[in-house]
């Protein structure tokens, strides 16, 4: 096992990418937060920390890979694997936003929060404040990059983007949608007008058709 890579990146779905090292490729799963970091044009030097997990098929064995942008990322993953409903897929997922943010959230016994990342249920956000608070303190010291800091949202946008989950669409598709409609009309200062405007924009090509 390995505990970096650094290799181009040759290929990229979602949060899977493929890094071209020395001739081999390989597959690693990143979490939402850190694929919205890395570059989009193949070619581009990438450079991870690595979790490696080995998954026992009978007779047979494979390993899969996380990536993160540092080890403190891969830190604070390990601490979710930490909670015994919460397998390495789950914890990816769950992985949607900054570290900080889950962090205070898990500090402060905020289930609702936690309960809009991805694969995180009323259970799974019980069992997980119940095994990590008071434990994820160092976490909420790793601060955002500028840029990042940049594009955060109002408070009164989680709710929004609360609804927006519940309504199936992708945690990253609905964040797209939230930042558009903010910067477009920043006199918007609740979620109802907020989900108001998402829905104008989306009916907007629906009705130029007609």
């Amino acid at each position: 096992m390995f505990s970096r890579i650094e290799g181009r990146l040759i290929e990229r779905d979602g949060e899977r990418i493929v890094l071209d090292v020395g001739g081999l490729g390989y597959e690693i799963l990143v979490p939402p937060c850190v694929a919205e970091k890395l570059p989009e044009e193949a070619g581009t030097p990438v450079r991870l920390e690595i979790y490696s997990v080995l998954s026992l098929e009978q007779k047979s064995g494979r390993f899969s890979y996380y990536g993160f942008s540092n080890s403190v990322e891969r830190a604070f993953f390990e601490a979710l694997l930490g909670v015994s409903s919460i397998g390495p897929r789950s914890a990816i997922r769950a992985f949607s936003v900054p570290m900080n943010r889950i962090a205070a959230a898990i500090e402060r016994g905020d289930h609702a929060f936690l309960k809009t990342l991805p694969g995180i249920g009323q259970q799974k956000a019980r069992d997980i404040v119940a095994k990590l608070q008071g434990k994820v303190a160092r976490f909420l010291l790793i601060q955002e990059a500028p840029e990042s800091a940049a594009k955060r949202m109002p408070d009164f946008a989680d709710e929004a983007l609360a609804v927006l989950l519940q309504l199936e669409y992708r945690r990253s598709e609905a964040e797209k949608m939230l930042r558009d409609v903010l910067t477009a009309r920043p006199e918007i200062i609740d979620a109802e007008r907020l989900l108001a405007a998402i829905y104008e924009r989306r009916s907007e090509p629906a009705a130029e058709t007609r």
